[in-house]
């Protein structure tokens, strides 16, 4: 049987259970890829070691899926949600500098970037890589899908580089596609906050006493505490949603 995983320099935790599956019933053994094992260590050290906080909130989206169909007519490249949520991104970055910051390796200096280089989750057959859109304040909307597209592409079959992860300055993890109402994403360190996105709906609004249907996004933003305040977080979201909603 394999060694257990050790832990995090400096916790003392239970050993790892040591179990005989097969002595159960019948199971199966599949080795983990090379990229599960890899992104499962940093996750686990981010977990471990970032005091995470998750705020969720909702965004109208109504006025971006328009925005969004007459662009992909007009340009000819479908534009997809996430590429209005890259440039979300870059509007709260902008607005809430603590967000785009990462605690240097000493623990003792907070680091401000000019840059705005997003992160965007792709899942894969061997596992989740982040490829990142680099200077995504000075990149078009058909830009940026198109390069989505294109980074996606490569990490799904053959892969990507270590220099098409690095230099990330926030990172999207984007479920919308697949379905859910909320989660915790992971921060991907050394960022300070990581946008989850889950499955759009259609929600009820009353609108000077009209009930309205709201195309509506939920929001799970996490949050390294150390950095960020619950007050700064509400902030953050409450501008990502708006730069989606008056796109």
């Amino acid at each position: 049987m394999s060694e257990a995983p050790n832990p995090p320099a400096g916790l003392e935790l239970a050993p790892w259970p040591q179990v005989d599956f097969a002595a159960f019933g019948e199971v199966q053994v599949r080795p983990l890829s090379r990229i599960q094992k890899l992104v499962g260590s940093f996750l686990s050290r981010n977990w471990v070691m970032i005091p995470h906080v998750t705020h969720q909130d909702e965004a109208d989206i109504g006025a971006m899926e328009i925005a969004r169909k007459a662009l992909t007519a007009g340009s000819g490249i479908k534009i997809t949600p996430l590429a209005f949520m890259v440039k979300a991104a870059v509007a709260a970055l902008k607005a809430y500098p603590q967000f785009n910051a990462s605690i240097d390796g000493s623990g003792k200096n907070l680091v401000f970037k000019k840059y705005f280089h997003i992160g965007i989750a792709v899942d894969t057959p061997g596992g989740l890589l982040v490829p990142v859109i680099r200077d995504a304040d000075r990149k078009s909307l058909p830009e940026i899908a198109q390069e989505i597209s294109e980074v996606s592409a490569m990490a799904r079959t053959k892969g990507l580089p270590m220099d098409r992860m690095s230099g990330g300055c926030f990172s999207i993890s984007s479920l919308g596609s697949i379905g859910g109402t909320s989660f915790t994403p992971i921060i991907n360190a050394p960022e300070v906050a990581i946008m989850g996105i889950t499955k759009a709906f259609l929600k009820p609004v009353n609108v000077d006493g009209q009930l309205v249907w709201k195309n509506t996004v939920p929001l799970s933003l996490s949050y390294d505490h150390r950095v960020i305040n619950g007050a700064d977080a509400a902030r953050f979201c409450i501008r990502f949603g708006q730069a989606l909603s008056e796109p």
